[in-house]
């Protein structure tokens, strides 16, 4: 199995290749230079492993929600190389990548949920949480709200203890109020662990047609707008 996978939806920029078991990755902080660095990386990784892309199984892409920018260059450099290619892509949401990441840099946080967050600006944070068992699906619909709200869903849920939390949208002082065991704030996405969540969707048939491709980016009023924007090029 050989899936290139790809990452611009934050502050860092990141392409990964896993290739018959082994994962590869470059990745470099770059928060306002991903269109000038991607290429050359996906170009470094797969030239590393001997790989071209015609050999590739499918392609994988953090889907969002992110940085609307960020978004849109890995979603069109990812339908670019998939039409050229001819192969599926498998979209993989950045907040389960985000989780997934975080529970393999901690082996100590076990199997405990990871209620991963990013900041979406405006005062407010894109959010999940997601599980060992599960690790690609959100407990609840992946959500935008103010930090306040956020707060409230959590102290309504039943949670199994103890639950940590991952990524910049912890760095609201309201989410303190939130009980959870431990927070990596600075936790970043990597593509290598896009590609990894990408395995199982593969096997479930959960890729889609170049064309297909959507980002996600939760602000339905915002998402519209970019959307058309994206067609209209």
């Amino acid at each position: 199995m050989k899936i290139l996978a790809l990452d611009t939806t934050s502050g860092a920029c990141s392409v990964a290749l896993h290739c018959d078991g082994h994962t590869s990755e470059q990745f470099v902080r770059a928060e306002r230079d991903h269109t000038r660095r991607i290429l050359p990386m996906i170009d470094q990784v797969l030239g590393e492993a001997g790989v071209s892309l015609s050999q590739l199984d499918a392609l994988a892409v953090g889907r969002g929600p992110g940085s609307f920018t960020g978004l849109r260059i890995a979603i069109s450099c990812t339908q670019g190389l998939a039409f050229a290619a001819d192969k599926p892509v498998l979209p993989v949401s950045s907040l389960a990548a985000l989780a997934a990441g975080v529970r393999r840099e901690q082996p100590h946080w076990d199997a405990a949920p990871i209620v991963a967050a990013l900041d979406a600006r405006m005062q407010q944070v894109y959010w999940g949480v997601y599980t060992a068992d599960a690790p690609n699906a959100s407990l609840w619909p992946e959500a935008v709200q103010d930090p306040q709200q956020m707060v409230q869903r959590l102290a309504q849920s039943s949670l199994p203890t103890p639950v940590y939390g991952a990524g910049a949208g912890w760095h609201y002082p309201e989410l303190a109020q939130v009980p959870v065991a431990e927070v990596l704030v600075e936790a970043e996405i990597h593509a290598r662990d896009i590609a990894e969540l990408a395995l199982p969707l593969w096997q479930s048939g959960a890729a889609v047609a170049a064309e297909d491709l959507e980002p996600l980016y939760l602000r339905d009023e915002v998402a519209w707008q970019k959307r058309q924007k994206i067609r209209s090029k």
